[in-house]
């Protein structure tokens, strides 16, 4: 379906009896004809000032977790075309909420992070201040609301289509990706960093502000804890250095960035985007934004590859879920909650923009 004046916000009902059903039952999808995944049409929305379109689908999906059945999916998306009611800027952005009322957080974030952005006159002009400054607000309005975000918050990676480039933002451990044809190959090219301890730019910042950096293992007395390397976030992956108080067990934070997470914020977890911008070409494919439960075990490599070989994003989606649930399962007893936004981009051509020309 359409969506209401261009708004397309992904917000998650507690879970049904349906929903906390066996993974395997989650899993029976077709990747021919209607999912019961996705149960979704493929969105086009044009990008007249370059002639190009937007192809998009959209799943989000609950984990599972046997231990608590009545666990709700804490992912959301917005997807809103038409930002400012140009025809030619559109987001796309998922929020990965965490702690105790984490689905509250992800969906006041998905919520007031755009219509922020919407509202500001530096958009087209100054888009990365604009941006920023719409996560630091939005960040100040989770903190004077009433949700409880003592120990709760949300990660975010969002897309601003502008004509025939992408701004892209992230905070937090969620990604988003691009394709790139190069002769035979279609290779991913990661248009966020993850913003974890695993990188020494964060590292540092964050023990500057206070933060204990240990691995569970580390804070457990299990391993030396002077012993400040983890190796990457593949060799480290199943026990990632955390932020902590010191002389505390808390908050345990495998992020150093987030909206929300009063208490880690006192321990250098800030709300400040990284932004950058990309200039697409007719070597761009499609990009992919997806929750940090789809990259915990599937590089960006290995997602690109499976969104090429489905010409239906809602299969791609499905498809990428399916084993990221197979995934999960083989290295744990859960798995996380997923959401997955797939965009191709489609008869974009090197057409040169007019001199003063807007996107």
């Amino acid at each position: 379906m359409g969506c209401a004046h261009g708004k397309c916000c992904g917000h998650r009902p507690r879970s049904s009896d349906s929903d906390s059903r066996e993974f395997q039952e989650a899993s029976q999808f077709s990747v021919h004809g209607k999912h019961i995944l996705t149960e979704r049409s493929i969105e086009c929305v044009p990008v007249p000032s370059r002639n190009f379109r937007l192809e998009y689908s959209v799943l989000t999906q609950r984990g599972y977790y046997p231990d608590s059945p009545d666990k709700e999916n804490e992912d959301s998306f917005c997807i809103r075309t038409q930002v400012q009611g140009n025809p030619n800027l559109h987001f796309f952005g998922v929020f990965d909420g965490h702690g105790l009322f984490g689905a509250q957080c992800s969906n006041f974030v998905g919520d007031r992070l755009v219509d922020i952005l919407a509202n500001d006159p530096r958009l087209l002009d100054d888009p990365v201040n604009a941006y920023s400054s719409a996560f630091v607000r939005t960040n100040h309005e989770l903190l004077d609301s009433e949700i409880d975000d003592t120990m709760s918050g949300t990660t975010a990676i969002t897309v601003l289509v502008v004509g025939d480039k992408l701004l892209v933002a992230n905070v937090g451990d969620s990604r988003a990706v691009i394709a790139l044809k190069v002769g035979d190959r279609v290779l991913a090219e990661n248009l966020s960093s993850d913003q974890t301890p695993f990188r020494r730019d964060e590292y540092e910042r964050v023990k500057l502000c206070g933060a204990r950096v240990l691995s569970q293992d580390q804070l457990d007395g299990l391993k030396d804890p002077d012993i400040q390397t983890w190796g990457d976030e593949e060799s480290g992956g199943s026990d990632p250095p955390r932020l902590w108080v010191q002389n505390g067990r808390y908050p345990g934070t495998a992020f150093t960035r987030s909206v929300g997470d009063s208490t880690a914020g006192r321990i250098g977890v800030i709300a400040d985007p990284e932004v950058s911008t990309v200039q697409l070409t007719p070597d761009h494919l499609f990009f992919v934004v997806a929750s940090d439960g789809v990259f915990e075990f599937l590089s960006s490599q290995a997602v690109v590859d499976m969104v090429a070989s489905y010409p239906d994003p809602r299969d791609a989606c499905a498809a990428i879920a399916g084993e990221s649930y197979k995934q999960w399962l083989a290295h744990e007893n859960r798995t996380d909650d997923i959401t997955i936004i797939i965009v191709h981009v489609k008869d974009l051509r090197n057409v040169p923009m007019l001199q003063g020309q807007h996107p």
